[in-house]
């Protein structure tokens, strides 16, 4: 039994957080109904300050949150959702409100799961002399070509040194995500799978 506290106007905060890559991308109110709605559709559903009415995210952009994770705090009186986002959180346009930096510090559990958008925004908007371009248009016989030449660096590097292993394991991991992007095979994908293996 959930045992969430609403505020006097029957409202509690949420925060809606990327699965993914662990990014905070809103935050939002919700009442009674909002968490009904979520729950029972998977489907974000938050409550208009503004408006005085229920909304549900991406009604109008397209800009849906897949609720895959929904949790409140020890007090009860904060609600966390963890989320796919199709498309952007932000209004704006941005990926996600929080995006006016006072103070920052790079998070290495983003690197992966930046470095995989980075790869799919070429493959919908090319670049022109982009390298990752070039492999996609080349094609998956390319690609994997490529993995293939990159691994045997990996073991000859392993033989060498450190810094070689790094250098050339880099490499492989880079041309491993453009194989996934090139595939459709997202990152939460490989981390379902490897979820399953530590079962």
């Amino acid at each position: 039994m959930m045992e969430i506290k609403y505020n006097k106007d029957g409202l509690v905060p949420a925060i809606a957080q990327d699965i993914s890559t662990g990014e905070v991308l809103m935050l939002a109110y919700m009442n009674e109904e909002a968490v009904r709605l979520t729950l029972e559709s998977r489907i974000a559903h938050y409550y208009s300050r503004s408006r005085q009415c229920l909304w549900k995210k991406g009604e109008t952009s397209g800009n849906f949150q897949e609720v895959k994770g929904f949790y409140y705090d020890c007090d009860g009186d904060t609600i966390l959702l963890k989320v796919n986002q199709v498309g952007v959180a932000c209004h704006t346009g941005s990926y996600s409100c929080f995006f006016n930096e006072v103070v920052g510090a790079k998070n290495a559990n983003d690197t992966l799961p930046e470095l995989y958008k980075v790869i799919l925004d070429r493959k919908i908007n090319p670049k022109e002399d982009s390298y990752t371009n070039y492999l996609f248009d080349k094609g998956i016989d390319k690609i994997l070509k490529k993995i293939g030449e990159e691994s045997a660096e990996v073991i000859i590097g392993a033989k060498n040194n450190r810094e070689e292993l790094v250098y050339e394991s880099s490499d492989l991991i880079y041309h491993l995500l453009v194989l996934l992007v090139n595939e459709g095979v997202t990152l939460d994908d490989i981390y379902n799978e490897l979820d399953k293996r530590m079962k």
